[in-house]
């Protein structure tokens, strides 16, 4: 069985593939949908041009879609895309955006094509626990939701970025994994990936009460440097 597996550069996703190929899936190509507005409904917007390092980080051909992202329509642009692949199934990285997931289960239908959700419904801060364990280097690179300031751009994922998560989860009733577009991630380093992403030129955009962390200009590094 080959699959194609949706990919943005943020943890979610890129676990949902770690955890499939883990299971001996063969991943015939990355997915990223390029959204021409930041407030897509469904696609990841912050340094979506990075996915091209990501795919040459990881070995998997990558596959880029444009979309509108207008709500409704941007699933017709997704489901054009995956209509030009030759693959079985779709790997995803929804935990629990009923939004997200029926959507994408329905496109896959219409395609004749299996639905995979390795995260669906697990406990979020064991996920984000289970990241840091299995080393996983992520920044969050943007950050939408009361409590989250500008101090939050840039900060690495580690056991205190989670204590502080859970607190402004009970305050706010924000996500604490950010599946309600809370914040974004940029996963630079995971245990499959042939190189890591280094960051070497950063702007801060922040307007009102939200921003997000662009990358200017990256690159590939040895993962020993």
């Amino acid at each position: 069985m080959y699959l194609a597996a949706l990919v943005t550069g943020g943890k979610d996703s890129i676990l949902a593939l770690y955890r499939i190929l883990q299971r001996g899936y063969k991943v015939k190509n990355l997915v990223t949908m390029i959204p021409q507005r930041e407030d897509s409904w469904m696609f990841h917007f912050p340094n979506i041009h990075l996915t091209d390092l990501l795919a040459e980080a990881i070995g998997i051909p990558l596959v880029k879609g444009k979309t509108v992202g207008i709500k409704e329509k941007e699933l017709e642009d997704l489901k054009k895309t995956l209509s030009n692949l030759h693959v079985d199934g779709v790997v995803h990285g929804a935990i629990s955006s009923r939004y997200q997931k029926e959507r994408i289960e329905r496109i896959c239908q219409e395609l004749n094509l299996k639905s995979f959700a390795p995260l669906w419904q697990e406990n979020p801060i064991n996920l984000l626990k289970e990241m840091i364990d299995l080393n996983f280097q992520i920044i969050i690179v943007g950050v939408y939701a009361h409590g989250l300031d500008q101090s939050w751009l840039g900060r690495k994922i580690n056991e205190e970025t989670i204590e502080d998560l859970i607190e402004l989860s009970k305050r706010y009733q924000i996500s604490p994994v950010g599946e309600g577009g809370e914040y974004e991630t940029l996963v630079t380093n995971a245990p499959f990936f042939k190189k890591k992403i280094q960051l070497l030129k950063i702007e801060r955009i922040w307007e009102n009460h939200s921003g997000y962390l662009n990358v200017i200009e990256a690159k590939l590094v040895d993962k020993n440097l």
